[in-house]
């Protein structure tokens, strides 16, 4: 018989779960089912550490590079990381995984069945990360988006037996507006890692330069240009919000927590005056908890 319990995080994996906190949206709060909060819980842990190990946030000693194999010299470089990964991804399929993350993402993928693209689809995003730092087009960062926050959607749909083609359009333009989401509030620090989630036609028809994103506070020029990128994102959120109306109890509230967290995002952004370079906005509760109101009305007058 298999095994299907959740496996014991260690320090480090217990590290990177307690981020979800941190989070714009809650990603498994406590009115879900507790089979569906733990489930939810090992694919943020995957979702994680995956983004963690593409950012350079592990230390290259540490338990992490250490579970996969990896000497410090050899986990500085994040493509071998990443490959390391994806090897151990692998095993979660036709094996035993090394990683504890890994090994609590086990028993979810055999409950419901997923499949490797969507979390390839996380690894691939993060490979891209390094080879790409610069976006020309606004269709160039979507098809990121595609692989960096897509397949969340996808798998939460799939975790909770919901996901038909049209759910996951919906999931999908979400998705992808909550990716933009982050990166507007985060254009300062993705800066400093020289990345910029702009695209280039945007911040020439506003005649923004690097230069200009990398003053400590936002002129007009780029105030416009991030007001124009918070109403295109907020539109995509709005226009995913009906996958809400599909669905009913609590997956209702869930899917609702997290199109919230996005326009409550959006209103931080617009209350700082689209001056997103002083410091990164960030939704307050009471602003999330209006914003969760008006996704759930509206979700139920159109259902």
């Amino acid at each position: 018989m298999t095994d299907t319990r959740q496996a014991r995080p260690d320090a480090s994996s217990r590290a990177t779960l307690g981020k979800a906190a941190d989070e714009n949206f809650p990603v498994a709060p406590f009115f879900l089912p507790r089979a569906w909060r733990d489930d939810l819980m090992a694919v943020y842990g995957f979702a994680r550490l995956v983004d963690d190990i593409g950012d350079g946030d592990l230390a290259p000693g540490g338990a992490d590079a250490l579970h996969l194999g990896l000497d410090p010299e050899t986990a500085e470089d994040r493509l071998a990381f990443l490959d390391a990964f994806e090897a151990d991804l692998h095993r979660v399929f036709d094996g035993t995984p090394h990683h504890p993350l890994l090994r609590a993402l086990q028993p979810t993928v055999r409950r419901h069945r997923l499949t490797p693209e969507p979390f390839l689809g996380l690894i691939a995003a993060n490979r891209q990360d390094q080879l790409v730092r610069r976006y020309e087009t606004y269709a160039d960062l979507v098809a990121y988006c595609e692989l960096s926050a897509n397949p969340v959607g996808r798998l939460v749909l799939a975790i909770t037996g919901t996901d038909t083609p049209e759910r996951i359009r919906r999931s999908d333009e979400i998705c992808t507006a909550l990716q933009i989401v982050e990166h507007l509030q985060d254009v300062a620090e993705d800066l400093g890692n020289d990345r910029i989630y702009l695209p280039a036609e945007d911040l020439d028809r506003f005649h923004v330069t690097e230069a200009d994103l990398a003053r400590p506070t936002a002129g007009a020029a780029v105030r416009s240009l991030i007001a124009f990128e918070a109403e295109r994102t907020r539109a995509l959120l709005h226009a995913g919000a009906p996958l809400v109306g599909s669905v009913h109890g609590r997956l209702r509230l869930l899917l609702a927590g997290f199109t919230a967290g996005g326009l409550a995002a959006l209103d931080a952004i617009t209350d700082a005056g689209f001056d997103v370079l002083s410091g990164a906005p960030k939704s307050t509760k009471p602003s999330l908890m209006r914003q969760v109101g008006a996704v759930l009305l509206r979700a139920r007058r159109e259902g």
